[in-house]
């Protein structure tokens, strides 16, 4: 990268930390989790000094260098925070010291956020692909560009500006995407309101059969790759549809035991555990797949009278939401019982009257996905800014 500020060697501003104990004490130590490309240093779980099988240790210092010696390579280097001082590390991660006489303590997380010191610690590291380890003097030979410290101040100033504003930029967009949501779920309560008056209610049992999904015989997983038995979760229930790219699948010698716990693209799906009362459809490449026992499908006795979609309308609604939170079992964890499900009532109405509510709110929900999808290709364009304004803070260009 061309600088108009010279290039120093890191050795410049940092020193192999070189402090040990050998023997952590019975209590528990922060631990410090380093991310990968930039994205910073956070506190992990605390770890508990009399459970370390591996004895040989540093204690961290908050404002100090931290390198992992696998994923180095990928950025996951980064300054320690001052909640992690005293955090326990292992012989896989590296501290170094820093002389902020030198460098700016904000100029110096400006590089590392920036991840400038990849294409140097690829070409430094050696090994297999995966696991190429960056040693010590690999961080130290890379070079970064080093202007004086009252101009790192006035860089590190510019640079807080330019993220406070993309950050508030990023934070409209979803405040956006927020308020439509809420106006969806506003308008969807009025229409159901209206059609309470204006019909009378029944039951989800007098037009449908609710019946439950299935967990995996005790000791058996789901596997990754495709088998003829594809297992929906409530994890893949996303957009009131199924995320296909996270499906699982059954292994074959055990679906003979769950095969008869399957939901057909016709029915309606509602989570009874956990999350309650998310409703939705599956695609019809899923159609057969097997359900799990955290929710339940309702299928329909004439689909022509009652319309899958006005039911998945009607589930998402206030109104039917309010029954459920009402109906639910406080547990641990709160679950929702099948015939609960059954005596939920909701307005029905005729099949003509239910295809134009339907249409009108799927209407308005294209247009609530279309912020929603123009919201995510902003948050990526902003995503973007940021790494080219550090680019030029650090080419002198700003």
């Amino acid at each position: 990268m061309n600088s108009r500020w010279p290039l120093v060697s890191l050795s410049t501003v940092l020193s192999l930390y070189q402090e040990y104990i050998d023997a952590p004490e019975p209590r528990l130590y922060p631990k410090l989790s380093v991310r990968l490309y930039g994205k910073g240093v956070v506190l992990d779980e605390p770890a508990d000094g009399a459970l370390l099988r591996m004895k040989r240790h540093q204690l961290a210092r908050g404002g100090q260098v931290i390198l992992s010696e696998i994923w180095g390579k990928k950025g996951a280097i980064g300054l320690v925070p001052s909640e992690g001082e005293g955090a326990l590390c292992t012989s896989h991660f590296f501290l170094f010291d820093v002389d902020y006489s030198r460098i700016e303590q904000g100029y110096l997380q400006a590089i590392f956020r920036a991840n400038y010191l990849e294409p140097q610690l690829n070409t430094e590291a050696r090994g297999t692909t995966g696991y190429a380890a960056v040693r010590p003097k690999h961080l130290l030979r890379a070079q970064i560009p080093l202007p004086p410290l009252d101009e790192q101040r006035r860089i590190v100033a510019q640079i807080e500006a330019y993220a406070a504003a993309i950050e508030e930029a990023r934070g409209l967009r979803r405040a956006a995407v927020e308020e439509a949501e809420a106006l969806f779920v506003s308008i969807l309560q009025s229409v159901i309101e209206s059609l309470l008056l204006a019909h009378s209610n029944t039951t989800i049992g007098s037009f449908a059969d609710v019946r439950g999904g299935k967990r995996l015989p005790r000791g058996e997983s789901l596997v990754t790759y495709p088998t003829p038995f594809p297992y929906i979760r409530v994890s893949d229930m996303k957009a009131h549809s199924v995320d296909m790219g996270s499906i699982q699948y059954v292994p074959e010698h055990i679906h003979p035991q769950i095969a008869q716990y399957t939901i057909g693209s016709e029915d309606v799906y509602v989570t009874i555990a956990g999350t309650i009362g998310y409703a939705g459809r599956i695609p019809a490449e899923l159609h057969g797949a097997n359900l799990t026992e955290n929710a339940a499908k309702i299928v329909l006795y004439n689909k022509t009278q009652v319309l899958a979609d006005y039911l998945v309308y009607a589930i998402q609604s206030p109104q039917v939401q309010e029954q459920f939170n009402q109906k639910q079992t406080v547990t641990a964890q709160p679950k929702l019982a099948l015939h609960r499900i059954a005596s939920t009532e909701l307005p029905l109405l005729p099949p003509g009257e239910q295809r134009r509510i339907v249409a009108y709110l799927d209407d308005l929900q294209a247009r609530v996905d279309e912020l929603t999808r123009l919201q995510a290709e902003s948050a990526a364009e902003l995503d973007a800014l940021l790494p080219s304004i550090l680019d030029r803070a650090f080419k002198g260009e700003l």
